[in-house]
């Protein structure tokens, strides 16, 4: 790291007990430190970007013996970059400014050291993405991945668009009534996002194999479709697919106010060891039942999305495996659900 300053977003500040608390509030991002010689605050002081790592280490030295490890520990805690690290030329610089929120939010919610602000990014244009389904999540949910700057997004739907669509349906109007949904929403998400390579099939999936197919390129599915529903639905098609293919994939939906997301990917507990486990205790539904708003349907979406862009840059660092959502009639009741792989589970074991 060559000119070492603390990110923007996680300013530190002293506690009344001279404890310093760098990264905010927010939990999961905020680390204290302990400092009673003020060593660790003077060096965070002197983290503002005009200096090399050699000048901090060389200005603590009279009053902190042991300087250079503690510079090497404050760059390490990720709150700290590297002020002289210049954009990638990867990205054009309409792009630079398309995405300058994207980088920032990076920036606040990575703890990963010395990443440069701009890596998540180059992160999601190198990535392939396949959203089956453009209903109420998978609308959105394409939607929020080619604003975000995938760098593909494959959009896959044998349905038309209906008037009873446009209570949720974000990509489709009026005028659009009796078309392919996959027509008109490969038009409108060009006109998002030029920069993103928008493809789409009309067609619906109709066996294990050709969602197999489907997905052979791409580095995530984001399933979005409902039917054929489960217990040996497309959400167990998808399961097996994916696990053979090597690639993670994310499953968003909503039972009426509920809204969930499953996150999977190989080498974690896959989506049937969740599930038996989830209907054993009475915790796991299914989704695409009637009943959605167009605010219940877009944050399904956008929970899917986010899920899609958290696997491809790693932030945040959660392991597979798992569901959450929200309860929108009772918001005090947030859903997380995570199990162990089942004993001689033939897609865990694969």
């Amino acid at each position: 790291m060559t000119r070492p300053r603390v990110k923007p977003e996680h300013r530190p500040y002293r506690l009344d007990n001279g404890t310093i608390r760098i990264g905010g509030e927010i939990y999961g991002l905020a680390s204290e430190i302990e400092d009673p010689n003020g060593h660790a605050w003077h060096a965070l002081q002197l983290m503002d970007g005009t200096r090399t790592r050699g000048e901090i280490v060389t200005a603590l030295a009279d009053r902190c013996p042991n300087s250079a490890e503690l510079v090497t520990t404050l760059l390490d805690s990720g709150h700290v970059e590297d002020a002289s690290a210049a954009p990638p030329a990867e990205l054009a610089p309409d792009e630079l400014d398309r995405y300058a929120r994207n980088a920032a939010y990076f920036r606040w919610a990575s703890l990963r050291p010395r990443e440069p602000s701009w890596a998540p990014q180059l992160l999601l244009k190198r990535a392939r993405v396949v959203v089956l389904g453009l209903g109420g999540t998978g609308s959105h949910a394409a939607w929020a991945l080619t604003a975000a700057g995938v760098g593909a997004v494959h959009c896959v739907d044998g349905d038309r668009v209906e008037l009873s669509n446009l209570n949720r349906q974000t990509l489709y109007g009026e005028e659009d009534v009796g078309r392919p949904k996959v027509d008109v929403a490969t038009e409108r998400l060009r006109a998002v996002n030029s920069h993103v390579e928008v493809t789409g099939e009309n067609r619906r999936i109709g066996s294990p194999a050709e969602l197999a197919g489907l997905i052979t390129g791409f580095d995530v599915l984001a399933l979005c479709a409902d039917e054929p529903r489960e217990p040996d639905g497309i959400r167990r098609w998808a399961n097996r697919a994916c696990a053979a293919a090597g690639i993670p994939w994310v499953g968003g939906g909503y039972e009426g106010p509920q809204l969930s997301v499953g996150v999977f990917a190989p080498g974690f507990p896959c989506y049937e060891c969740l599930r038996a486990e989830g209907e054993r205790q009475g915790r796991m539904t299914d989704s695409g039942w009637p009943g959605v708003l167009s605010t219940s349907g877009g944050l399904s979406g956008l929970l899917t999305a986010h899920a899609v862009i958290s696997l491809l840059t790693g932030i945040p660092d959660v392991a597979p495996g798992y569901a959450y959502g929200l309860n929108l009639v009772a918001p005090d009741d947030q859903i997380f659900v995570r199990f162990p792989a089942r004993d001689g589970c033939d897609v865990c074991s694969a």
